[in-house]
């Protein structure tokens, strides 16, 4: 995820304080991985140096300045360019959860690899329940259904992996030690 470009699309339908933003971020985007305070503030400061946002002004409501920002011309144009792109598939397998088989195959032996298969089954499988409440949850948004929707698929990927992956284990132990 590109969080300067999350923080202007935000920042698309009006100027916002970074709290504002920090908060519009956590619920247009529920299940994204959280922004910190810093985050945000550190952000909007290097897309107002990049001349990507402007200060709009500045409150003071019972507490420190707060100063509100806007997106420019060249923030739109940015935004623009950075939706119009494809992201591409991913080039290379880079999966923590591939290396610890064929470590485990090299370092131990095919009862090591196919207990870790069983043990990453088992979260996996804790992680699709959690998901399911959420999708189920009465106060569910859209939002919330879409994102559960894309962790479970790629869960239920994962999951196939590592069915066909225990069942070729003996092969794979056979591969690495050649």
């Amino acid at each position: 995820m590109s969080t300067p470009h999350v923080l202007l699309g935000l920042l698309s339908a009006g100027p916002l304080h970074g709290y504002d933003l920090k908060r519009a971020h956590d619920q247009r985007l529920p299940r994204a991985r959280p922004l910190a305070y810093g985050q945000v503030y550190a952000t909007l400061a290097r897309l107002a140096r990049d001349g990507l946002v402007t200060a709009t002004g500045t409150d003071r409501a019972a507490g420190p300045d707060r100063t509100a920002y806007a997106v420019s011309d060249a923030g739109r144009a940015a935004l623009d360019a950075w939706l119009g792109e494809i992201e591409p598939p991913a080039p290379h397998v880079a999966s923590a959860m591939l290396a610890k088989v064929v470590i485990a195959l090299l370092a131990a032996d095919t009862a090591r690899a196919r207990d870790y298969l069983a043990r990453q089954r088992a979260a996996h499988a804790a992680r699709l329940r959690d998901l399911t409440a959420v999708k189920t949850a009465p106060d569910a948004t859209l939002g919330d259904l879409v994102a559960a929707d894309h962790a479970i698929l790629h869960l239920d990927a994962d999951l196939r992996w590592m069915q066909n992956t225990a069942g070729r284990v003996a092969d794979l132990h056979t591969e690495v030690h050649r």
